[in-house]
């Protein structure tokens, strides 16, 4: 069933992929709107457990090195279930496909939200991450198929708007709520919230509108393995990571660096979300300027701001503004997507879906990373270093990537 409220005769371009239906510019921001909040939702989940450390270290009585092994489970999740459940399902219709996805992220969070112990958290949040990445690559599918050509951009930022405001939003009240009551409550939130996005998603996309691309698995994998496709998913990978080493270990740095209280801990979080919003704008606007040449600014700027951040955090003046310039590190996701529906080929729902493993093999790489510093006796701040590091090798394989485009363009002009 969907809403037909907002539908005329405008008609949109016939891109590959495009959708069959008329769609009025008031339906497709209703649907941009539903998958945006399946967007807030996962943002919500995937970072609840970084703001909720301290609660979770003393209720399960583990340390925080492990409570970022529950981060990375999580991510490591997302890596598996990304490319399988794009392959598996890829054929589905777009609609029948996201329902789906997002049904079954609400009872992953259900499940975290009742774990008994440590290790069943382990492994239903590596249950929860199954689903993320294929939303995200399906839901950025269909936004680009129901926009025009010249809004493609923009609609694509439009959802990964919703992994940044849950930065900003979701992941602040998420941690009120776990030190209000439990952080159980947090989990069992994003439930509801992944339900409702069931029930908008079933409203306002109409069946069919956008039809799902046939390519066959064997296909679909011959196009995926190209050379620019794998480059694209490095840069994420590991340059990425270093923003994932700091923001897990945010909350303990305030705490035992920085020398406020607790209570900080949401307005840290959302600081790093308001940056991300501030860096998926800026992620859109770089791509329309500069192409792929973005991610080499997104990254020059993530080298600067992590190797500034462990003076900036250690005190409470410049922690939170140095919080908010290592959210803007999330320039790049906009201009990777985009970069890899454009050199995907056929494999459009795998390439989109592992954009998404690629930047949560950087969350479960950062909390790795940062807790072998931290273990090694460097301290909290290490975090910025080793992430600034990590920021370097993303420009290296950029780089890379860069020569074989560069390469490929003269080879293209001499035939």
């Amino acid at each position: 069933m969907h809403n037909n409220a907002g539908m005329s005769s405008e008609i949109l371009p016939a891109n590959a992929g495009a959708a069959t239906v008329a769609l009025s510019r008031g339906h497709r921001a209703l649907i941009l709107f539903a998958l945006t909040v399946g967007g807030f939702a996962i943002g919500t989940s995937e970072f609840a457990s970084m703001g909720l450390m301290p609660n979770l270290v003393r209720d399960l009585g583990v340390s925080e090195p492990q409570v970022g092994h529950l981060i990375s489970a999580y991510a490591l999740g997302v890596v598996v279930g990304a490319p399988l459940l794009a392959l598996l399902a890829g054929g589905w219709p777009r609609k029948t496909l996201l329902l789906a996805l997002m049904g079954f992220y609400a009872l992953g969070n259900l499940a975290s939200a009742l774990g008994p112990d440590y290790h069943s958290l382990l492994v239903f949040r590596f249950i929860a991450g199954l689903p993320h990445g294929a939303f995200f690559g399906v839901s950025a599918l269909t936004a680009a198929a129901i926009s025009r050509p010249e809004e493609r951009g923009k609609a694509v930022s439009l959802i990964m708007m919703g992994l940044t405001i849950a930065m900003l939003v979701g992941n602040p009240l998420a941690t009120w709520l776990g030190q209000a009551i439990s952080w159980r409550w947090a989990f069992a939130s994003v439930s509801l919230l992944a339900l409702t996005t069931v029930l908008l998603t079933a409203w306002f996309l109409p069946a069919g509108a956008v039809p799902a691309v046939k390519a066959g698995v064997r296909a679909e994998l011959r196009a995926f393995n190209r050379l620019p496709v794998w480059q694209a998913l490095l840069i994420g990978a590991i340059g990425f990571s270093g923003l994932f080493c700091v923001f897990s270990y945010l909350a303990p740095t305030l705490v035992y660096v920085t020398g406020v209280e607790e209570s900080w801990i949401p307005f840290g979080l959302a600081a790093i979300g308001l940056g991300g919003v501030i860096g998926n704008i800026t992620g859109g606007w770089l791509y329309d300027r500069y192409g792929f040449r973005g991610v080499a600014l997104a990254l020059t700027w993530a080298v600067v701001v992590l190797l500034l951040f462990p003076l900036a955090a250690r005190s409470s003046w410049t922690v939170l503004p140095g919080a908010v310039a290592v959210g803007v590190m999330g320039a790049m996701a906009p201009v990777l997507q985009i970069r890899l529906m454009d050199v995907s080929g056929d494999a459009q729902t795998l390439a989109a879906a592992s954009h998404h493993a690629a930047f949560n093999a950087a969350n479960a790489l950062g909390p790795w990373l940062g807790g072998l510093a931290i273990g090694a006796g460097l301290g909290w701040t290490s975090t910025g270093f080793v992430g600034a590091a990590m920021a370097a090798l993303g420009l290296l394989v950029y780089a890379w990537a860069a020569r074989v485009d560069a390469r490929e363009d003269a080879c293209a002009e001499c035939a």
